[in-house]
C-alpha cells in the first residue's frame, strides 16, 4: 500500500470550536426551550441546502429567523464566537514539517474562504475544500473524490479524520485511512499508526 502522502482535516469539531453556551444563553434570553434554536438551524434539509451551496449563509440565517419568529435571535446565533484548537494546528505543523501535505474538508457555507483567511489557515493548509463550493458535502463519496482529483493522490495516500464517525463512510468507501478524531492525543497516535513517521 503507497504511504500517507497527505492528511485531511474537518474543520469544525476538530480545528475549530464553537462555544456551545452561546447559543443556549440566546435561547435562555429569547424565551426557547433548550435545543430550539439547533434543530431549526441543522434541520436535515435546510443544512444540505446551505452545505451544498444551494442557498447562501445570509439566507439560512434569515431561514432560521423566520422559523424561529425572531429575526434577531438568528442573527446573535449567527455570530458564533469560536476558537481555534492550537494542539491540533500542532499536529498539522508537525506533518508539513515531516513532508506530509495537509488540507481540509469543511461541511460548510459560502462564507468559509472569508473565515479561513480571518483564521489565517491558508497559512497552514495546501488547500481548503468546502463542499459549498463542491456541491457535495460530506460523507458523500464525491466530495472526497474531488478533493483526491485536486490533490492528485490515491485514495490509500491520503488519511482523512472528523470528529463526526457518520462523516467517515464516503472517505471509507473509496478506500481512505479514517480516523474518528476524539482528542489530538488519539489522533497523533492514528497518524503513527498509518505509518507517518512525525
Amino acid at each position: 500500500m503507497p504511504s500517507i502522502r497527505a492528511v485531511l482535516f474537518d474543520l469544525d469539531g476538530v480545528i475549530r470550536h464553537f462555544d456551545s453556551e452561546h447559543t443556549t444563553e440566546i435561547e435562555r434570553r429569547y424565551g426557547f426551550d433548550p435545543g430550539t434554536i439547533t434543530a431549526v438551524a441543522f434541520e436535515p434539509d435546510v443544512l444540505e441546502q446551505v452545505t451544498t451551496g444551494v442557498i447562501s449563509r445570509r439566507a439560512w440565517v434569515d431561514r432560521v429567523g423566520e422559523t424561529l419568529g425572531s429575526a434577531e435571535a438568528a442573527e446573535e446565533w449567527g455570530r458564533q464566537p469560536s476558537d481555534l484548537d492550537a494542539q491540533v494546528l500542532a499536529v498539522a505543523d508537525d506533518l508539513r514539517a515531516a513532508g506530509i501535505r495537509t488540507a481540509i474538508l469543511t461541511n460548510g457555507t459560502d462564507t468559509i474562504a472569508a473565515e479561513a483567511e480571518e483564521l489565517g489557515l491558508h497559512h497552514r493548509f495546501e488547500a481548503i475544500f468546502n463542499s459549498a463550493e463542491i456541491g457535495w458535502a460530506k460523507p458523500d463519496a464525491r466530495a472526497f473524490q474531488h478533493v483526491l482529483d485536486a490533490l492528485g493522490l490515491a485514495a490509500s495516500e491520503v488519511f482523512f479524520t472528523d470528529d463526526s464517525a457518520g462523516k467517515l463512510a464516503g472517505a471509507e468507501e473509496l478506500g481512505m485511512p479514517t480516523h474518528h478524531f476524539t482528542s489530538v492525543d488519539g489522533l497523533r497516535g492514528a497518524l503513527r499508526d498509518a505509518g507517518i513517521d512525525f
